[in-house]
């Protein structure tokens, strides 16, 4: 019983997770698992809280001083928000990946090594160095050039010696917050192809506003949405990216029965019509006793009423011309011929 509970725990758990910004509310509710040897892609639009629930689970937002989290953030068996725990170990164990490629100042080399020197590392650096540029599928481009400025590697060779650099110290789970969204399409392949490398060996987060991307790279989908007080909630989190955009798209144009509102006044009227486990018969006969007027737009948005009599009267009031009044007069006196 143990072996298979030891089998299924998520490689990260968050129970009700809340953010807050002081006292502004930004995240609420959400809780899920991230499973291990996955890529689970975190989507949503902007201002959806994706980005800040990342940086909860190593702790990155610990860095803003008017940052509060509430609920809980497990990893395996171990509180993140422990009082007693250290946020520098955790992200040991917890790598992170930026938007934008941030080598240091350094040679290719010694940015790979930095992580392991601070942590005490007292094997082989030069094959450590190696193994971890390897695993970025990054050895064969640099093996010559380890003691060049990594400032001089092109935008998609910079984001893969940070992704070798996060995997220098060994980590068990890798965030990835935009890693392609500065990047050209090749570069971006080449990533994407990497993370499933990576999967077979670490539990991958990626945080991506693109669709395709989350299609083509990712096991599971969490789908953030904000509401209109701009909190984010989870609205769906499972199978394929597919099946949650469908979920994305109802959320958009504010009919969404999960744990989330009804955007509008005309939305809430729509849920009326459209209740949930209601047969489609049953929906035609709702709709139909719906006034048009009171049917809100595609996005939620109630529309305009408008008045028949007066839409006729305009029509008949409208001069009535023939298919000749439409043809080019020519001037009087005017010849047909040409001269």
């Amino acid at each position: 019983m143990a072996a298979t509970e030891a089998a299924t725990r998520p490689a990260v758990r968050a129970i009700d997770v809340g953010v807050y910004y002081g006292s502004n509310k930004v995240v609420e509710g959400v809780s899920l698992d991230i499973p291990e040897h996955e890529i689970t892609a975190i989507i949503g639009p902007s201002g959806a809280g994706k980005s800040t629930l990342l940086r909860c689970i190593n702790r990155m937002n610990d860095l803003i001083e008017i940052f509060r989290m509430e609920g809980e953030m497990w990893f395996g068996d171990f509180n993140l928000y422990d009082p007693g725990s250290d946020p520098t170990q955790i992200r040991y164990k917890i790598g992170m990946v930026f938007q934008r490629p941030n080598p240091f100042p350094k040679s290719i080399y010694d940015n790979i090594a930095f992580g392991p020197r601070i942590n005490g590392f007292s094997g082989n650096m030069n094959d450590m160095v190696e193994q971890s540029l390897m695993a970025a599928a990054l050895w064969d481009e640099v093996k010559d050039r380890l003691k060049e400025s990594a400032l001089s590697l092109s935008g998609g060779q910079q984001q893969r010696l940070c992704i070798a650099r996060a995997l220098a110290v060994e980590p068990s789970v890798v965030l990835m917050d935009e890693p392609c969204s500065s990047l050209d399409p090749i570069a971006t392949l080449a990533i994407e192809e990497l993370m499933q490398e990576l999967k077979k060996t670490y539990s991958i987060v990626i945080v991506t506003h693109n669709m395709q991307q989350a299609g083509r790279v990712s096991d599971k989908t969490a789908f953030l949405m904000p509401d209109e007080k701009r909190v984010a909630h989870l609205i769906e989190f499972g199978g394929h990216p597919n099946a949650v955009h469908q979920s994305r798209r109802r959320a958009h144009r504010g009919i969404h029965h999960g744990p989330i509102w009804l955007g509008t006044r005309a939305a809430a009227k729509r849920s009326e019509v459209h209740p949930k486990g209601a047969s489609n018969a049953e929906i035609r006969l709702r709709t139909r006793s719906v006034e048009p007027a009171s049917r809100p737009d595609r996005d939620g948005h109630p529309r305009r009423a408008s008045d028949p009599t007066r839409a006729r009267g305009a029509a008949e009031s409208r001069p009535r011309t023939g298919a000749a009044d439409h043809r080019r007069r020519r001037p009087s006196g005017s010849s047909s011929r040409r001269p």
